[in-house]
C-alpha cells in the first residue's frame, strides 16, 4: 500500500483521495459508519476506524491505494482513522486501543474491565483537552464563522504528527489530560458506587440512570454498552433523556430499533409538567438528540458537551413517574418493530408515523 497523505476536503475533486467518517460522491473509497454510506461491505464497522483498521487487512481494496486521504470535520473517531491510514504499521500494532479510543470518542462508551480502558481514556482526554485549548470546541466552527471542513484542517495538522507520541506514552503529556481524566474517574467513582442505580430495559434498547447529579458522558455511559438510548434521573427531579450516537451511523456488531419522534411524549409531559417550564426535544436527525426541561434551547455546542457542563431545571414529576412514562412510551412505539441493521432515514421517519401517545 502507498504512502499516503492528508488533504483539505476541498481538494477532494483534485485527485484520488479516501474518505474517512465522512461521504462525498468524488471518493476514491469511503470509510465511514455514516447511515447510507458507500463502505464496502466486508469493511464495516461500528466506527469508521474501525473500516480503516479493517481495510488495512485487506491491501488489495478497490480505492485504498490512493495516496491521499481526507475528511470534512474533526472528531477522535474520523481522526484515527485518517492517522491509522498514514501509519498503518503502526496502526495495526496498536489496533485494540486504537478501537478503544474511536469508541470512546465517538459512543462514550467504555468497558472499565478492559486492561486498555484507562489508556484509551487518557489518550481520548489528551485529544479533547488539546482540541479546546488550541482550536475550538466541537461543534464550534460556525460561531466562528468557519465552515467546519475547512476550520478542521488546521487541527488535523496539529494533531496527526505528534499523536503516536501521545498514545504510546500518555505519561509524557499528564499536566495536559490530567484535569479531565480526573473529573471523569471521580464520575466513573460515583457511578460504580452505592449512590448510582442501573436499570436496563433490553427490549426497547434503554438504560436508566440514578444517579446524585449529572456526570461527564465517559462515565454517564459507561453501563449503556449495548443500548441506543440512556435516562438520567439526578436528584432535585432533575431529568434527560438522550438518544445515543448509535443510533445516528450504521452499526455493524448489532441490530438497532429506529429512533422514534418525540412529539406525542413530550406532550404528554408537558401535560403533566406544571407550566413554569416545558419539554423540549431535538429532531430525530440530530447527532445526539435531546429530552429535557428548558427555558430556551441549546446549542448544538451545549448539546454535546458533558450533562454537568449545562444547566439541569426541576421537574413537578416524580422520578418514578417520569420513568413509567418514557418506557411505556417506546414498549408502546416498538411493539410492532423488529430491530435490525442499515435503517435508512426514510425507513426510520416512517416507522416515527406509527408511534402511539401515551395513554
Amino acid at each position: 500500500m502507498p504512502a499516503k497523505h492528508f488533504i483539505p476536503f476541498r481538494q477532494l475533486r483534485r485527485q484520488p483521495a479516501i474518505v474517512v467518517d465522512s461521504t462525498s460522491l468524488g471518493a476514491s473509497l469511503t470509510l465511514a459508519h455514516w447511515r447510507g454510506a458507500a463502505t464496502p461491505e466486508p469493511l464495516r464497522d461500528d466506527t469508521s476506524a474501525g473500516s480503516v483498521l479493517r481495510a488495512l487487512h485487506h491491501p488489495d481494496t478497490p480505492g485504498l491505494e490512493a495516496a491521499a486521504v481526507t475528511a470534512n470535520h474533526f472528531d477522535i473517531d474520523g481522526f484515527v482513522g485518517v492517522w491509522a491510514l498514514l501509519n498503518p504499521e503502526l496502526a495495526r500494532q496498536h489496533e485494540p486501543l486504537l478501537r478503544l479510543i474511536a469508541t470512546l470518542g465517538d459512543f462514550r462508551e467504555i468497558d472499565w474491565q478492559n486492561p486498555l480502558a484507562d489508556h484509551a481514556l487518557r489518550v481520548v482526554c489528551w485529544l479533547n483537552a488539546e482540541e479546546k485549548a488550541r482550536f475550538y470546541e466541537p461543534f464550534g466552527a460556525p460561531a466562528r464563522r468557519r465552515r467546519e471542513e475547512e476550520a478542521s484542517v488546521e487541527k488535523f495538522t496539529w494533531f496527526l504528527p505528534r499523536f503516536a507520541a501521545v498514545m504510546t506514552q500518555p505519561e509524557t503529556v499528564r499536566a495536559v489530560w490530567g484535569p479531565e481524566y480526573t473529573r471523569i474517574k471521580q464520575g466513573v467513582a460515583v457511578m460504580q458506587s452505592a449512590a448510582t442505580t442501573v436499570r436496563q430495559y433490553p427490549e426497547i434498547g434503554l438504560t436508566v440512570v440514578r444517579t446524585p447529579g449529572p456526570l461527564p458522558y465517559y462515565a454517564l455511559f459507561s453501563p449503556s454498552i449495548g443500548a441506543d438510548m440512556v435516562l438520567s434521573l439526578y436528584d432535585g427531579n432533575r431529568y434527560e433523556f438522550e438518544y445515543k450516537y448509535t443510533t445516528w451511523v450504521d452499526l455493524e456488531s448489532r441490530p438497532t430499533l429506529p429512533r422514534l419522534a418525540l412529539d406525542a411524549l413530550t406532550r404528554r409531559l408537558n401535560e403533566l409538567e406544571l407550566p413554569s417550564r416545558r419539554w423540549t426535544f431535538d429532531g430525530i436527525t440530530d447527532t445526539g438528540p435531546l429530552l429535557r426541561l428548558s427555558s430556551k434551547s441549546l446549542t448544538k455546542v451545549q448539546r454535546y458537551a458533558d450533562p454537568d457542563q449545562r444547566p439541569m431545571y426541576p421537574s413537578s414529576i416524580s422520578v418514578e413517574q417520569l420513568e413509567q412514562e418514557i418506557v411505556a412510551f417506546f414498549r408502546a412505539g416498538y411493539a410492532d418493530i423488529e430491530p435490525r441493521r442499515y435503517w435508512s432515514w426514510a425507513e426510520i421517519r416512517e416507522a416515527g408515523k406509527r408511534v402511539l401517545p401515551t395513554e
